[in-house]
């Protein structure tokens, strides 16, 4: 019986570490699966945290201040519920800077989404230099839009003689235009329009190139196997159905920065004292820290233009198909 105890009790202990092994292997992925998620909250916690305090809270803050009468004070304590938002909805001035908005969108879409198609594929064609093309066209978005609209406003458009513009026109004996005196004519729309598409074409423009790069080759070999033509017989079959789910997010795209546009208009029309080129931004900035200094009411027209846009941004996506399958 001395002998065989020894034996008997050892038998069990190559048996431990075989059950003990599941348990670490469970740790491990414990301690695994809280390491991956540390380092979410690590890199997201931030981006989240900026995105409550600059976002959200300021919405939130803004939708309470459209409740009240705001004049003069950010804690309010007259409620008057939604007569701000009639109040805004009636407002001359206001409505105006909408119809601004709906002419500035009206310009500046098509012609940035055309003339940024044409660099993307002109870019796309040459053998040569395509790296110094690309930059070279994309440089202008790194410019602040206050720098360019002062150039705009005081050496190309200045509405003297010597101006950049006026210069050129006299060469051919045209006079000096005062391009934002008077809006009869609109000539101003030409100063801020010019001076957007400088600014952006060139981001867009990599928009495009990036989704012309990606267009299998063999869809124009196979093409002209069948009889087509390269040029706009190639375009127009191939190149723009395959560009479309790009083309709906560039169309996107312009459309909220329209609406968005603040700076050009700002500083080209002389710190939105001009009465006429308003848009919506200007309008409600002026109505915030101006003389009356009136947060109700623009916080509610502010809220009126969020909700604009969103309407416009769903309606344009339908009407366009953003989120359609291709085979749709």
């Amino acid at each position: 019986m001395a002998t065989t105890t020894p034996t008997q009790s050892a038998a069990p202990g190559p048996a431990s570490p075989r059950k003990a092994a599941p348990t670490g292997r469970r740790l491990r992925g414990l301690g695994g699966s809280r390491g991956r998620a540390l380092n979410f909250w690590l890199f997201t916690g931030p981006f989240l945290i900026g995105l409550i305090v600059f976002v959200y809270v300021p919405i939130g803050w803004s939708l309470w201040l459209s409740l009240y009468n705001a004049k003069g004070t950010v804690a309010p304590t007259e409620f008057v519920g939604l007569a701000n938002y009639a109040d805004m909805l009636s407002d001359g001035d206001f409505v105006d800077s909408l119809i601004n908005f709906t002419i500035f969108a009206a310009i500046i879409v098509p012609i940035t989404y055309a003339l940024s198609l044409a660099l993307a594929l002109l870019v796309h064609r040459i053998r040569f230099m395509k790296a110094f093309f690309r930059s070279v066209f994309f440089l202008p978005t790194a410019c602040s839009f206050v720098v360019a609209s002062l150039v705009w406003k005081m050496s190309m458009f200045n509405g003297l003689h010597y101006g950049m513009v006026n210069t050129v026109l006299d060469w051919f004996g045209v006079d000096s235009v005062a391009w934002l005196a008077s809006p009869h004519p609109p000539w101003y729309w030409l100063v801020i329009c010019t001076a957007r598409l400088w600014l952006q074409c060139g981001f867009y423009m990599i928009l495009f190139l990036a989704a012309l790069q990606n267009i299998p080759r063999e869809l124009y070999e196979a093409a002209a196997v069948d009889g087509a033509k390269s040029g706009w017989q190639t375009f127009r079959h191939i190149t723009l159905p395959q560009l479309r789910a790009t083309s709906v997010a560039v169309v996107l795209l312009l459309l909220i920065a329209a609406y968005q546009a603040f700076d050009e208009f700002y500083n080209i029309l002389d710190e939105g004292r001009a009465t006429w080129g308003r848009p919506p931004l200007v309008e409600l900035y002026l109505q915030a820290l101006g003389a009356n200094q009136d947060y109700g009411h623009a916080s509610a027209g502010a809220l009126i233009l969020a909700l604009l846009i969103a309407m416009v941004t769903l309606a344009q996506g339908k009407f366009l198909g953003l989120g359609r399958g291709d085979d749709k």
